[in-house]
């Protein structure tokens, strides 16, 4: 497990569980406004593309990696299925995230 020193971006907040319509549909956090403007002050670090963001998340003991997407003005936690099963979410369930983010190649 890499140190806390290859840490860039690390904190905790709380959201609500959407879920998109959209042709593919999933299930999503987004992240406070504040978070979200801190996360774009060093996405020149960190993306790998289209403003999208790797991160390491937990959500109570299930721990997963995937990206952030920029959306309107902020950003969206894909929750995987696998995630939501362990921890017991839906659409609409108000959740704590502990989001890390690492510089590229950590």
């Amino acid at each position: 497990m890499p140190s806390s020193e290859d840490t860039l971006l690390e904190f905790t907040f709380e959201a609500t569980v959407i879920y998109w319509r959209g042709p593919s549909p999933f299930f999503f956090a987004p992240l406070p406004a504040l978070k979200a403007t801190r996360i774009r002050e060093i996405l020149r670090i960190v993306t790998y593309g289209w403003g999208m963001v790797p991160v390491e998340a937990r959500i109570g003991e299930a721990s997963f990696t995937t990206s952030l997407f920029p959306k309107d003005e902020t950003y969206l936690l894909p929750i995987k299925a696998a995630v939501r099963r362990r921890a017991d979410i839906t659409a609409g369930d108000a959740i704590r995230i502990h989001l890390i983010i690492r510089p590229p190649g950590r």
